[in-house]
């Protein structure tokens, strides 16, 4: 903050100098003031901010998406309120949560420009996004499947070959199936409800997105029989992204997810409230056995291998 207070006392002399001079000098310090800022960490823009800028989806249904009164909700999202409390703990001050709703697209670039600090919705590792960001600790689980009409047969790589599926653009889903089957037809949509009406429409065979996804569209609409989830085309984790170099940022979003797991899995009820609340029996996406089970083993996986969070 020095840096600040240096640049104030200059623009408070400005005015006994001349237009030329002025001129001059506040070129200068457009510069510098451009500098300094580029080269601040996020948990510096933070403090001086007091504003977490996170990017999110607006249609990952169970993860982040606009509820029926239009407000960003979702898992992610409570990831992310527990993220800006610790903040608010490790920088002894208040800290506001902003939520910037972002497409798939285009959420590298906007971390890597600085548009948003951290981006939590269904984002999942790949080698070549980490080269440009970095990734935290899994906090759920999901992998690629295709949504198709009843009786579609496109359960296997081979079955894929010249088939128009539907898939969102820079997405692990796209990168999936152009992997397991070169000779698909690929068809980029801007948003999952373009999708699921492509699909409706006849339009492709098919659309790819995560399993867990696919399962919240089906209960949200009153045809559900008309349609089957089939394929098994990836296994990833679902994790937080930050811009790369800030390991401050990034140490404190990883001890917010693993408290959150660790009390998970402690049984502690306001940790399994929250899980219910998206994948319980009541939640908004109710996972079957085998889905939850799969969630809690690779929390449990994680947990093990990282010391005891002490309250």
């Amino acid at each position: 903050m020095l840096w600040y207070l240096q640049v104030h006392k200059i623009l408070s002399r400005l005015s006994k100098l001349s237009p030329a001079v002025i001129s001059l000098v506040s070129a200068g310090l457009t510069i510098f003031t451009a500098q300094i800022a580029s080269a601040e960490t996020v948990m510096e823009k933070i403090a001086r901010t007091g504003t977490l800028t996170a990017g999110t989806s607006k249609d990952a249904l169970p993860f982040a998406y606009r509820n029926e009164e239009g407000k960003l909700v979702g898992f992610s999202i409570d990831m992310l309120e527990l993220i800006t409390e610790q903040l608010e703990q490790e920088l002894s001050q208040n800290v506001e949560l902003e939520l910037v709703e972002l497409q798939p697209k285009e959420r590298i670039s906007k971390l890597v420009d600085g548009n948003v600090d951290i981006i939590c919705d269904a984002s999942s590792f790949t080698w070549e996004r980490d080269r440009a960001i970095d990734f935290s600790f899994s906090y759920s689980t999901t992998g690629t499947r295709l949504l198709t009409k009843k009786g579609m047969n496109l359960d296997n790589p081979n079955s894929l070959a010249g088939k128009r599926i539907g898939a969102l653009a820079k997405t692990t889903n796209e990168l999936s199936i152009r992997r397991a089957q070169p000779a698909a037809k690929i068809t980029l949509v801007q948003d999952r409800s373009e999708g699921y009406q492509a699909l409706s429409d006849g339009k492709i065979d098919a659309f790819a997105d995560d399993g867990i996804l696919l399962e919240s569209w089906l209960q949200t609409i009153p045809n559900p029989e008309d349609f089957q989830i089939v394929g098994y085309y990836s296994q990833e984790g679902i994790a937080c992204m930050v811009p790369e170099n800030n390991s401050q940022l990034l140490n404190v979003v990883n001890y917010s997810l693993v408290d959150f797991m660790q009390g998970f899995l402690n049984e502690e009820p306001e940790n399994v409230s929250m899980f219910e609340r998206w994948f319980g029996a009541q939640g908004v996406l109710p996972l079957t056995e085998d889905l939850k089970l799969l969630m809690i083993d690779n929390m449990q996986l994680l947990i093990d291998f990282k010391e005891e969070i002490s309250n």
